[in-house]
């Protein structure tokens, strides 16, 4: 019987759910947010999560989807800082009109390799 445990606990490791091979430091609210967008339609283009240093802190930011919808760049405790590009004209909301080049560090954390 003790067996049979370990082997279904074994087994549930390898086919059980997918977990996203994300950075161990990714905070739990980022891995969320990325986890809904995987669960959801594949984007056109397809979604991907950037980690960067930006005025003295860590941000993820989720480029553009389609057409006019912005990007959105958060904290580590996925409070939405801005809107860095994207959007009805492709500036975004204009508060962090300089992250791209004031940004460092660029990681890509994750990319939706769906189809």
């Amino acid at each position: 019987m003790k067996r049979a445990i370990i082997l279904i606990g074994f087994l549930g490791l390898f086919f059980g759910c997918e977990k996203e091979n994300l950075p161990k430091d990714t905070p739990k609210c980022i891995e969320n947010k990325i986890n809904e967008i995987s669960k959801g339609d594949v984007w056109n283009p397809p979604a991907k999560v950037y980690r960067y240093k930006y005025n003295g802190q860590i941000v993820y930011y989720f480029p553009p989807r389609c057409c006019d919808i912005p990007s959105t760049l958060y904290d580590e405790n996925c409070n939405i800082i801005c809107s860095p590009d994207g959007g009805l004209t492709g500036g975004g909301d204009g508060k962090c009109s300089d992250f791209f080049d004031s940004r460092t560090d660029e990681k890509l954390i994750w990319e939706d390799t769906r189809e």
